[in-house]
């Protein structure tokens, strides 16, 4: 008996598969769950698209970029239905087209109200990561580099309201003081044994760069606001709140500059958060109290077998009284009571 090897093709010329056209009796995502209870988040994650951003200066540069979409389920239901966050994101897409979109978080604002539509949701939680390069030089050589960072947004919609967040994620070299602080009393101390004067010994420990040991920093900040923010100076509120920056590139006087100038300003990793907090209320004075901010710190150790992390958080209006008034707050606003995805805590009990 012969095998047919003819090339069958699977869809007609209408694009739909000839003889698979079914019925469906009833939706099973809209049925009951077997276990009766609310999630805050059920969603896709992970889609990559490519999309065109155009900056503050109207330059314009395609992205490739990360979505995450999630909604929430109430508890009568059994689960959102999947295809819908694709048909959400492609309609945004669609709309968009060749032209270019004003901000990240704009669009994922966008997005986040197309899925409550189509979800028929109360709330739609969307996420979006990309990077971005940035033309730098290096600090003494001069030599042009390309710098890559995060840029990331959040944003939370629901049928009455919008809440948006726009941040970066950028990487620099952070020197610990404490170790520093051990070096310097050791140094004085041999010093003093090798019979140098008090003064002498404050002087050469004051013009002498002190060992330490070094962290590979990443900090991560968020802003929430209506207001578009110019993602360059986030990358540098961050930046400069770690011992030094970092390069991709570094000729032999740029790596004694980054030394030197990371080893004169070693800092703990809550130090970076705080500096951060501290730099955000400075910068953007004109924002209002509501306003909120988040940033994080991680190092990563060399001399420990863990890592460290700090996180500070608030809104504009708590961090400052806090800051400038140096007025003790109990807790302040999080980024989920923020963006309306949990209540705030009553601690008037």
């Amino acid at each position: 008996m012969g095998i047919d090897t003819r090339i069958v093709p699977p869809f007609s010329q209408n694009g739909k598969a000839p003889g698979l056209h079914i019925t469906l009796d009833r939706d099973i995502q809209n049925g009951k769950p077997a276990v009766h209870v609310r999630l805050g988040r059920a969603g896709v994650v992970g889609i990559t698209k490519a999309i065109l951003i155009s900056d503050q200066e109207g330059q314009q540069q395609w992205f490739n970029t990360t979505f995450d979409l999630y909604a929430d389920l109430d508890a009568t239901q059994a689960g959102v239905h999947m295809s819908r966050f694709s048909d959400a994101l492609n309609e945004v897409m669609e709309d968009i087209g060749s032209n270019t979109w004003p901000n990240i978080e704009l669009l994922a604002e966008y997005i986040a109200k197309t899925i409550v539509e189509k979800q028929k949701a109360f709330s739609a939680e969307v996420h979006i990561r990309t990077a971005f390069p940035l033309q730098r030089w290096t600090p003494i050589s001069g030599r042009p580099t390309q710098e890559v960072y995060g840029l990331i947004t959040q944003a939370v919609a629901t049928r009455e309201y919008t809440r948006r967040l726009i941040g970066v994620e950028v990487e620099g070299m952070v020197a610990c003081p404490c170790a520093q602080d051990m070096v310097y009393s050791f140094a004085q101390g041999r010093l003093q044994e090798e019979g140098f004067s008090g003064d002498v010994i404050e002087k050469m420990l004051d013009v002498t760069p002190l060992a330490t040991h070094n962290q590979r920093g990443r900090a991560t900040l968020m802003i929430g606001t209506d207001q578009s923010l110019d993602a360059r100076d986030l990358v540098d509120l961050a930046e400069s709140a770690m011992s030094s920056e970092n390069y991709g590139l570094l000729k032999r006087p740029d790596e004694l500059y980054i030394v030197n100038k990371a080893h004169a300003n070693p800092r703990f990793v809550e130090d970076v958060a705080r500096e951060m907090l501290r730099a955000v209320v400075e910068k953007y004075s004109d924002l209002p109290d509501e306003t909120f901010v988040w940033a994080r710190q991680r190092n990563e150790e060399t001399i420990h077998k863990y890592d460290v992390e700090a996180e500070g958080w608030g809104t504009l209006g708590e961090l400052r009284s806090e800051i400038l008034k140096n007025v003790s707050i109990e807790r302040h606003t999080s980024k989920e009571e923020w963006l309306g995805l949990v209540s705030p805590i009553n601690t008037s009990c």
